[in-house]
């Protein structure tokens, strides 16, 4: 196979995903999890994933999108309820109330280190149900499929994050780290409390008064998510979506047919309600796609070059990456010349869809274009089509083009 004139033309290639990327945003409705934008970008994309050859089908499934963000409303609210009753216990010199503040701040942590730490979902019933929605799109191969290899973006876009959009990262994140402290501050002194009858005197009164200048953080968080701002998610994540369909679309136009390598574009909705769609589709095609070596790149905001990524470790680093298809994938951009680090998605820096896919059995790396310490576009207004970068999705591009072409070679050995 002679995958040189695609190379050349992965500028063109980068064009035609922002041109379909702007489309979208200015065709359809936001595409909020479970939402209808959701859907339609979903019907939209499998449809075109047809006309390139492949058989294609929108899959629906149940959620509670809002629950991933219910954690602030309860952790918050057990955490400020814990102050209250550490100062009404320090009034009334009992310690049974600092003590149930104790508790209280206790089990609001735990609630957020489960869905955000972990994004386990142990409050889906207290939220509405919603429909989200996948594409699972399979293009075959000539002859006998002896390999496959799966290209994974997601199609929703987030809820804006007004205080990233006000301040940036820098602002986001420093808000978030001090109400992490604030809690855990008035947790100490609630429990000193407790050893100490309910009252606190002298230096810990005072600690404890100080510590007052936590709670305008702590309240701050209920508006760290705005549900009526939906962001256009042009880089977060429609570039993911389109980079296994712009591979579709230069095979095509070059006439390529693949011998034995079975190529797959699967787009997981609800990625920003915490992995939902990916999950749902992990269960809903347990044993599947087992027959042969099967890779899954899954793709997240393909924006900066000097920020390309292989992400050996994804949700907070908690989860392994399969080594065989990360280290593919950084072999292939050394050999194309195409910086790429080698890296993983941080503690409190999140999860993308190849965290579910490693945890539902599948072999499976995720690949990003993003600083890390978080930039001012991220789940904001400025995610839009007029803020991507060409040479960003060019780059991510190329190199998995190279991916195909060697993984294909393997196919023939």
């Amino acid at each position: 196979m002679d995958f040189t004139n695609i190379y050349a033309k992965k500028t063109a290639y980068a064009k035609f995903m922002q041109k379909e990327i702007a489309y979208i945003c200015r065709k359809f409705e936001k595409r909020a999890p479970g939402s209808k934008g959701e859907e339609q970008a979903c019907v939209y994309m499998s449809d075109q994933l047809k006309r390139l050859g492949c058989e294609s089908q929108v899959e629906s499934f149940k959620e509670h999108p809002r629950s991933f963000y219910g954690w602030i409303y309860i952790t918050i609210t057990c955490v400020l309820l814990g102050i209250i009753a550490l100062f009404v216990g320090n009034a009334v010199k009992t310690p049974i109330l600092p003590l149930i503040g104790a508790i209280l701040i206790v089990f609001g942590l735990v609630i957020v280190l489960l869905e955000f730490g972990f994004y386990k979902q142990p409050i889906d019933f207290l939220f509405k149900e919603k429909t989200g929605h996948n594409v699972t799109a399979i293009k075959k191969p000539t002859g006998e499929v002896k390999r496959r290899i799966i290209f994974n973006g997601h199609p929703d876009a987030a809820w804006e994050w007004p205080v990233n959009y006000a301040l940036g990262g820098v602002g986001f994140e420093s808000h978030a780290i001090i109400s992490g402290v604030g809690a855990a501050y008035f947790l100490v002194l609630s429990i000193i409390a407790v050893i100490k009858g309910g009252v606190l005197e002298g230096a810990l009164l005072k600690c404890a008064l100080w510590g007052l200048i936590f709670v305008p953080f702590l309240a701050g968080l209920y508006f760290m998510v705005n549900y009526r701002r939906v962001v256009d998610g042009a880089n977060d994540n429609l570039s993911g979506c389109y980079m296994g369909i712009a591979v579709l679309k230069a095979l095509q136009d070059e006439d390529i047919q693949l011998e034995n390598t079975e190529i797959g574009v699967v787009l997981t909705g609800s990625e920003e309600a915490g992995l939902r769609g990916a999950k749902a589709w992990c269960e809903a095609h347990k044993g599947e796609f087992q027959d042969v070596p099967t890779f899954i790149y899954s793709y997240d905001t393909i924006y900066d070059p000097k920020y390309l990524m292989t992400n050996y470790r994804d949700l907070n680093a908690t989860v392994k990456a399969d080594k065989d298809v990360s280290d593919l994938f950084m072999e292939c951009a050394q050999e194309m010349g195409i910086k790429c680090s080698k890296g993983m998605v941080p503690p409190l820096g999140g999860a993308t869809d190849s965290a579910a896919f490693a945890q539902g059995g599948f072999r499976a790396t995720g690949i990003t274009g993003l600083n890390h310490k978080l930039e001012s576009y991220y789940h904001t207004r400025k995610d839009a089509p007029d803020n991507m970068n060409i040479d960003g999705l060019a780059d991510c591009f190329a190199v998995t083009i190279k991916v195909l072409e060697k993984f294909d070679e393997g196919a023939k050995q």
